[in-house]
């Protein structure tokens, strides 16, 4: 008979197997959200996510998240909660890796939409 032995996931390591930026991958779920890993560099798009908030927690590197007050500085171990409707753009000058955490079929780009739009439910 065979068991499946709960493991724990080493988040870093997760992100660190990414080469694509932008490109968030699931690697756990609660309930309905799910926790996702991604690489980031440079500018990535002003959008908004209507229903729902959105948290970042950065890993490694550095991450300025400009809204319209101003911008949030976030470093390795800083978690920042984006509030429902807000505006935001996520922007890295170095490669920077962190967690999102949001529900499931949560896109991306939220309402902005366009080619940086993630395939939704890519886990690694």
């Amino acid at each position: 008979m065979s068991v499946n032995v709960p493991t724990s996931i080493d988040l870093l390591a997760k992100a660190r197997l990414l080469e694509e930026r932008w490109q968030p991958h699931v690697v756990a779920e609660l309930n309905d959200y799910q926790f996702k890993v991604a690489r980031l560099k440079g500018g990535f798009v002003w959008h908004d996510h209507p229903d729902t908030d959105e948290a970042f927690l950065v890993l490694e590197g550095q991450l300025r998240i400009d809204l319209p007050s101003g911008a949030v500085h976030l470093g390795p171990g800083e978690l920042f909660v984006v509030p429902a409707g807000m505006q935001h753009n996520p922007h890295a000058d170095e490669d920077t890796l962190v967690v999102l955490i949001e529900p499931r079929g949560v896109r991306n780009t939220g309402s902005a939409g366009g080619e940086r739009t993630a395939e939704q439910d890519r886990w690694i």
